[in-house]
């Protein structure tokens, strides 16, 4: 009855002020889903809400100030001319859809991540304000990095982690370099701009306080300069160097302070704004043809770090030696990205995804698994505990089914790397979680091709409507399978019934694959037992990798490879049609591991598609535009898109197989044909930790190999393409083949 009046009140309220009834809008759109017990994932109406907020915020600001200065997205968004413009007609939020990037800075073990935008804006705390600098010259011309076109960015590694950008004006000949870090004191973190000036022209050098963000406005209602100190909020503090100069201030009433450097109404040490909008300037004087350095800091985190920092955290990691410089780049950046957004929890990304996800989890996890960081996957798996309800279920949020799979075959894959068996408390855990997904499942009994399935969900976001989604089945599959082994020395009788379980699910996957074959005329996988084949298909691919479900040459999962090939590829990668309307990396790297593994050197291609997807610090957001080449869905700075950039290059090099390791099989011609030779190592197996060496020429290369065995020794593989494949039965812990030329 409750929920009845609750009901009937939403709709009065709603056809009094004239709206659309929104239960009946919602029982709409639910008419063109499958029925399934949660209709839309609260967390992700949450999330969206608070995007469209942002966005409502922004289309009542921006395009009615357009004579201000705003960050890099909303300068090539709404300029029409631009490539990036996105007419705003009827939309009534607007959000940055064409350049989602930035680049998280940080410490391992530290959970806060500022980021910095492809024009050098640094935003220091989640969701805040930002910092941006500009140069001003003697004939009164403004160097503004979001708005001059001569602008280079790169990561620089060899201090922790350091974003640089370089911008230039061609009149002026200035040259900007904004470089951002962080460092650790004995009671806190803290961040750091640095700043360096050179050029004849530059005269002024200003440091400014936005209210905004890559997001869009973030609210300043008070700055006050004390010497060389900013309050912000009566909270926050930033510190310069030495005292500004000028100062300047301005408010949404005034207008941007940009436009009010002759106005001596504008000098004043303080502002306040009750719209939020309140901002400043601090102008340092400059020398001309004298170099200006000045540091601006402020404190991130009131604890400090834990010890060791950056060369403590990597201490052990497998590490890539490469030929080629850009993907040796891509694969040092992405073990940053994994380190930096695992502090406790594993985060999909540092800002818009800085939240848990299982599905993102277990791909983070596995990556610092292969890369042998096992005490940081340790630390993450210690807080699945908490996320798992009293029935079993592992939930990050309701209406997806494919979590408890996903969490029984990860604890699988790290107790094979380790060789350690989950304690007691862990066994009654994933005991749980197994047999959850046993009572999930629908009846064999029902007519249709759903039958024996799991229910209809939410699954994947990017699969589609709610479905009965093979990716769920697929995992479950896993998941069953990855309990069985775990319990086989443990409860042989609970083993056996998921095992029994396992085959059993699959059997009726099988059968309702086998109608969907006779439906669609081909052995193409859809996504769901009543789809057409389309984009989300490609979450069926899931059998092959990671799962290894389905072997390398089954006819399914090829024909599924080809079809999203012939179909979904834009400029060389996967277009993800549903949702992120954009080209996903760790899709279409999905669909690179499929082909390496079936021997199809097409796999280089998609490869080499996303090296050219990466941005100049060497990140992926969650799906990149086709035109403008920036971020259009998710996170700037994609964490599971890093996981699978490491996964594919150490797979290239050492992968598991049938109880056997392969050596070599994703490595192209061209990497043995220079003079750096190639190497992949330590990297843990389920058999133990491997290293690899492989080395030119080409047409007779040398494969080297080192491993320490846990028990028997297991078959080595080696299977570089344009040569024979050797097996090595019983391989010992060292040796080499030289290709085509016999033993060593």
């Amino acid at each position: 009855m409750r929920r009845l009046a609750w009901r009937a009140a939403v709709r009065r309220a709603a056809e009094a002020q004239g709206f659309l009834d929104p239960i009946e809008l919602l029982a709409r759109l639910q008419e063109f889903a499958q029925p399934s017990e949660v209709h839309y994932p609260v967390e992700l109406l949450r999330a969206g809400a608070e995007m469209h907020a942002r966005g409502l915020l922004n289309a009542r600001i921006i395009q009615h100030n357009m004579d201000w200065h705003w960050p890099l997205w909303v300068r090539r968004q709404y300029d029409p001319r631009d490539i990036s413009f996105v007419p705003r007609a009827f939309s009534l939020t607007h959000v940055n859809l064409t350049h989602r990037n930035w680049t998280a800075i940080g410490m391992p073990g530290v959970d806060a991540f500022p980021i910095v935008d492809p024009a050098g804006l640094l935003t220091p705390l989640h969701d805040g304000w930002s910092v941006d600098v500009w140069l001003r010259s003697a004939d009164d011309r403004w160097l503004l990095p979001a708005s001059t076109t001569d602008v280079a960015q790169h990561l620089d590694l060899t201090q922790g982690l350091t974003v640089v950008t370089r911008s230039r004006d061609d009149d002026a000949d200035l040259t900007l370099t904004v470089r951002a870090t962080v460092f650790a004191t004995e009671t806190d973190t803290r961040w750091e701009l640095f700043c360096e000036v050179d050029g004849e022209g530059a005269r002024w050098l200003v440091i400014a306080l936005r209210p905004y963000n890559p997001e869009g406005i973030s609210a300043i209602r008070s700055i006050a300069l004390d010497g060389t100190h900013w309050r912000v909020d009566e909270r926050e503090d930033l510190y310069f160097d030495a005292p500004p100069a000028r100062h300047l201030v301005g408010d949404y009433g005034s207008g941007d302070v940009l436009t009010h450097w002759d106005s001596a109404a504008a000098c004043a040490p303080r502002v306040r704004c009750k719209r939020g909008m309140a901002m400043a300037a601090a102008v340092f004087p400059l020398e001309a043809g004298q170099v200006r350095r000045l540091r601006v800091q402020g404190v991130l985190t009131r604890e400090a770090p834990p010890a060791g920092g950056w060369a403590g955290a990597l201490a052990g990691v497998c590490r890539l030696q490469h030929p080629d410089a850009r993907l040796q780049n891509l694969y040092d950046a992405a073990v940053r990205t994994l380190v930096l957004l695992t502090p406790a929890d594993p985060y999909p990304g540092p800002y818009t995804y800085r939240r848990f996800w299982f599905r993102d989890a277990t791909f983070i996890l596995d990556a610092l698994l292969a890369l042998g960081l096992i005490a940081r996957v340790d630390t993450a798996l210690a807080r699945f505990r908490m996320r798992q309800l009293g029935d079993g279920y592992f939930r990050s949020q309701d209406g997806e089914w494919d979590s408890n799979g996903q969490v029984l075959w990860l604890f699988a894959r790290h107790a094979a790397a380790t060789q350690r068996r989950p304690d007691v408390d862990r066994l009654r855990m994933l005991r749980a979680a197994a047999d959850w997904i046993l009572r999930k499942r629908l009846p064999r009994t029902l007519d249709g091709a759903h039958a024996g399935l799991m229910p209809a969900g939410f699954s994947a976001e990017h699969l589609g409507p709610n479905d009965y989604y093979y990716w769920d089945d697929f995992w479950s599959v896993a998941g069953l399978r990855a309990a069985a082994g775990l319990f086989d020395a443990h409860d042989a009788g609970a083993a056996q019934r998921w095992r029994d379980g396992a085959d059993d699910l699959m059997s009726c996957i099988d059968r309702s694959l086998a109608l969907c074959q006779s439906r669609l005329g081909r052995p193409a996988m859809p996504a769901a037992p009543y789809r057409r084949l389309d984009a989300g298909a490609i979450g069926s691919i899931v059998a092959g990798y990671p799962l290894q479900i389905m072997a390398p040459l089954d006819p399914r999962l090829l024909d599924t490879v080809e079809y999203l090939l012939a179909r979904d590829l834009v400029d060389g990668g996967f277009f993800q049609q549903n949702i992120h309307s954009g080209i996903n990396a760790y899709l279409s790297l999905h669909l690179a591991q499929i082909l390496m593994w079936a021997d199809d050197h097409r796999h280089l291609e998609l490869l080499d598609a996303v090296a050219r997807l990466a941005s100049p610090t060497g990140q992926w957001p969650e799906a990149v535009h086709p035109q403008t080449r920036g971020g259009c869905m998710g996170d700037g700075q994609h964490a599971w898109a890093a996981a699978e950039w490491v996964m594919a290059l150490r797979n290239a090099c050492v992968r598991e197989e049938s109880g056997a390791i392969v050596l070599g099989s994703g490595v192209a011609r061209t990497w043995l044909d220079g003079e750096t030779p190639l190497s992949l190592g330590p990297t843990p197996t389920a058999h133990g930790p491997v290293s690899v060496l492989i080395t030119g020429p080409a047409h007779a290369p040398r494969v080297s190999w080192q491993a320490r065995w846990h028990r028997d020794a297991p078959t080595l593989r080696i299977a570089v393409p344009g040569h024979p494949s050797i097996e090595v039965p019983g391989a010992p812990p060292a040796g080499s083949r030289v290709l085509g030329a016999g033993d060593d």
